[in-house]
């Protein structure tokens, strides 16, 4: 019997340290992604959780003298509430302060940034003051919403926050949707849900060209009713034959990549950038550096892509040349995977050799490159700030934070005391500021106004350099 009531002891005991310690790191990373489904309702909860843990540590025979003996154990309790009210405090004073810029600088660097939201008052302060260069729009703005009003209602959001922007003097924000089609389809059922462009691969060439084309149009004409500019779409990803990972939750290249020839993901992806140009939007090739030769599902996990940079460009880069080179317009998102061959240290996002090094200076790319969503673990576990400086630094254009664009505030922060340090290269932010401004941000004027013709030739003739005849990945 002794036994028994001492295990069950040992259990309480167990309980009560590992419920605080889990309590006290919830509330000291209440704004961490990973916790951004409970926003909301998790602060009052673990606030409650601690002091009731500590009123039922003093009642439940212990008493003033129990928890004398146990101070450690009440001292862990008390931490509960004082570590989610202190994080809470920190994220109140940091967005006090980025709300309270009105310097150049934050002007500056805020034009780099597109945030989501959930609510519009959320981001009607930063688009009034010109901290932040666009929106990402997605089922979070119109869950809650029944009925064919839901994508009326996001319009005319949409509407209101570029009427904000015209009233107070600033150029219209970007407004960027993630529409692929298929299995990524962020704004159906409030928009129509139609294929993704893998769906097209098998037909006939002449067909498949059509096809895409008519779907990126149709896309283009759905996102552009209710406001959106950038479609993050296409997939440029090539396909690979290998075993379903259990641990890929959000990646699902498998099943969002057109193919495993470059030759026809190229095809049918420059097809539909077209489609969605035609219909006055902005498409974007995505993910750089290819996903298709990661292992490991980044929106969770570090991943480094082994294979050399001839590999490399005459497969999984050969693509995203061709895209660029069909159509200028297209912007090109940067995965988080790294790249070892050209850059062991940093994922593809924030990596000037890759950025500044391959795309700009060996591809001649000179259009609009934007992040994937640096929430993701591989970033913001790496450090968001640091990873904040190093993509501007390595003339990444524009940073999204699309799954909780509350953290737009530590990162502008960052950005700016960087900024203040010296620590931002003053000729990349030039730079990147005049293709912000050439690109006539965020709709297009006409189909022909922004283009290149000098990048058209470059992109054009390195993939007729290419390394090596592009061939399909097994």
């Amino acid at each position: 019997m002794r036994a028994v009531a001492w295990c069950g002891r040992a259990l309480r005991a167990s309980a009560w340290w590992g419920g605080g310690l889990l309590l006290a790191l919830a509330g000291a990373n209440i704004h961490d992604p990973y916790m951004f489904p409970a926003k909301g309702w998790s602060l009052p909860l673990i606030v409650a959780a601690g002091l009731c843990g500590l009123l039922v540590l003093r009642q439940a025979g212990l008493g003033r003298a129990g928890l004398g003996r146990r101070p450690v154990l009440a001292l862990l309790w008390l931490a509960v509430p004082l570590c989610t009210m202190g994080a809470e405090a920190v994220f109140q004073l940091r967005k006090a302060q980025v709300l309270s810029m009105g310097d150049p600088l934050a002007v500056e660097l805020g034009r780099h940034f597109i945030v989501g939201y959930r609510r519009v008052e959320e981001v009607e302060t930063l688009a009034a003051r010109g901290l932040i260069g666009g929106v990402f729009v997605s089922r979070h703005n119109l869950s809650g919403r029944q009925g064919d009003g839901a994508a009326a209602m996001l319009r005319a959001e949409i509407a209101h926050l570029q009427d904000i922007r015209r009233r107070a003097g600033l150029p219209p924000l970007l407004v960027a949707a993630d529409q692929e089609g298929g299995i990524v389809s962020r704004l159906s059922p409030w928009l129509a849900h139609r294929p993704a462009p893998s769906a097209l691969a098998d037909l006939p060439p002449a067909e498949r060209r059509a096809a895409a084309r008519a779907l990126g149009l149709a896309h283009g004409r759905d996102l552009d009713s209710i406001g959106v500019t950038v479609n993050f779409a296409p997939v440029l990803d090539l396909r690979r034959d290998r075993p379903p990972d259990p641990l890929d939750f959000h990646s699902l290249i498998a099943q969002r990549a057109i193919s495993d020839d470059p030759e026809v993901v190229a095809e049918v992806a420059s097809a539909y950038a077209e489609g969605i140009v035609d219909a006055g939007l902005r498409p974007t090739a995505k993910h750089f550096p290819g996903l298709g030769r990661a292992e490991r599902d980044t929106h969770h996990f570090r991943t480094a892509i082994g294979e050399s940079r001839e590999v490399l460009e005459a497969t999984d880069w050969h693509p995203f040349r061709r895209v660029l080179a069909a159509e200028p317009q297209t912007l090109l998102m940067l995965g988080h995977a790294v790249v070892s061959a050209v850059d062991p240290d940093r994922p593809a996002s924030h990596s000037r050799r890759l950025v500044d090094g391959v795309i700009r200076r060996d591809w001649g790319f000179g259009g609009l490159i934007v992040t994937d969503d640096m929430l993701m673990t591989p970033v913001y576990q790496y450090g968001l700030c640091r990873a904040v400086v190093e993509a501007l630094n390595a003339g990444v254009d524009l940073l999204l934070l699309a799954l909780d664009g509350s953290h737009f505030y530590r990162a502008m922060a960052c950005a700016v005391e960087a900024g203040k340090r010296g620590e931002l290269d003053q000729g990349m932010l030039a730079a990147s500021r005049e293709r912000l401004l050439e690109s006539g941000q965020p709709g297009l004027t006409s189909r022909n106004s922004q283009e290149r013709p000098d990048i058209r030739a470059a992109l054009a003739a390195g993939v007729a350099d290419s390394p090596a005849t592009p061939r399909a990945i097994r």
